[in-house]
């Protein structure tokens, strides 16, 4: 496969939806290699969670399979709609009010009515019912953490890239963000898939599975339980 090209085969697999990673590796130019032959594929939905210390290639991994960089070398496939977040709630949230910058991310083609019924359902589900004309500017960090994670479900993305979302809130807030991810991943109909970043080992008691992430290369999944035995 040639420099940046992506593959839309599904390498066999079967699955409605996959990502499928062999082989990538991402330098940046000047030659700094920050990911070196991943391998990574996602069985089923669920919520992952990758550890890694600060310059494994975390952050670019997530870039990279939302479509903001090109890999350098191997095959990447990705069919899920992706929609990414951040430590920081407010790198994401633009528009005054929580319905008018969800107005944002919702689909072109659906109708009004349409719109504010996924609107009101994405509040409902993250906590945030009634507060459409609430201005972001008066809600918590937790609120708000919650408000990005309502943007991606209006967006109708079955994969979120969860980049340390709960890095900078309290632990009740921490508590409340796992808890909402946890049950939109294992919830009966329409899963979403969650791909989470995590420095607190504690995080891996509510996923599906994880692994770990150290100088551009990823570990195979194991157990949540298994990678905390392996931490402490």
């Amino acid at each position: 496969m040639t420099s940046n090209q992506v593959t839309h085969k599904k390498h066999g697999l079967k699955a409605l939806n996959c990502l499928n990673l062999e082989k990538v590796s991402f330098s940046w130019p000047g030659g700094n290699k920050v990911l070196d032959q991943i391998d990574l594929s996602i069985p089923k939905p669920g919520l992952w969670m990758i550890v890694g210390r600060n310059g494994s290639g975390k952050s670019t991994l997530f870039r990279l399979i939302s479509g903001i960089l090109k890999v350098n070398s191997g095959k990447f496939y990705c069919s899920y709609k992706t929609a990414l977040m951040f430590q920081n709630p407010d790198h994401q949230l633009l528009l005054p009010s929580c319905r008018s910058d969800l107005l944002l991310s919702a689909p072109k083609n659906l109708s009004r009515n349409a719109v504010k019924e996924s609107i009101e359902s994405a509040l409902d589900q993250v906590g945030l019912s009634g507060m459409g004309a609430r201005p972001i500017h008066t809600l918590s960090g937790g609120q708000k953490q919650r408000l990005a994670l309502a943007s991606a479900l209006v967006s109708k993305a079955n994969l979120l890239l969860l980049d340390e979302p709960t890095a900078l809130l309290d632990p009740i807030s921490q508590t409340s963000i796992l808890e909402i991810v946890k049950r939109l991943s294992s919830r009966p109909r329409n899963p979403i898939t969650s791909l989470w970043i995590t420095h607190r080992i504690e995080e891996l008691d509510y996923c599906d599975g994880a692994a770990m992430m150290k100088s551009g290369r990823i570990d195979p999944w194991c157990s949540g339980l298994e990678l905390t035995h392996r931490l402490k």
